[in-house]
């Protein structure tokens, strides 16, 4: 009498694996890796949600779009009273001077509304930014 199971399957070919197609390379568990995967096998990727089809919808190499960093000249105008008490920006006569590269923006945009005359440097400028500034009294100064 065998002492386990695997002495007493020795030499029966299969090994209580039933019939000698299975137990037989990557065809018994229906290809290696994702093969099957759109099809004998697609209800566990949905499942799982990790397995991906085709393309990842439109790419727009048309499209530009700024990658730096831009704020609203309303925020701006917001934070007018922490900045000056910090240094960052400073008052000239009636105007508050500020260089926007001191608050890490690149591009200074036209949202909100400003109620200060202000004198700002900046890369780049939204044309409604530079008249709201200028509505004010201001000057938009590219850097």
């Amino acid at each position: 009498m065998p002492v386990n199971k695997r002495s007493k399957y020795r030499g029966s070919r299969t090994c209580g694996g039933g019939t000698h197609k299975n137990r037989r390379g990557a065809g018994n568990r229906g290809g290696r890796g994702r093969g099957g995967s759109r099809d004998h096998k697609f209800v566990r990727g949905v499942v799982h949600a990790n397995w991906t089809y085709g393309t990842c919808g439109f790419k727009h190499h048309h499209r530009t779009s700024m990658t730096g960093n831009v704020l609203d000249i309303g925020q701006i105008d917001q934070i007018l009273p922490s900045l000056l008490e910090q240094g960052t920006a400073t008052r000239d006569g009636d105007a508050i001077v500020l260089n926007a590269a001191d608050i890490g923006i690149e591009k200074v945009l036209g949202g909100g509304q400003v109620t200060s005359k202000m004198n700002i440097t900046a890369e780049a400028f939204s044309q409604s930014a530079i008249q709201k500034i200028e509505a004010k009294g201001g000057h938009a100064l590219l850097s």
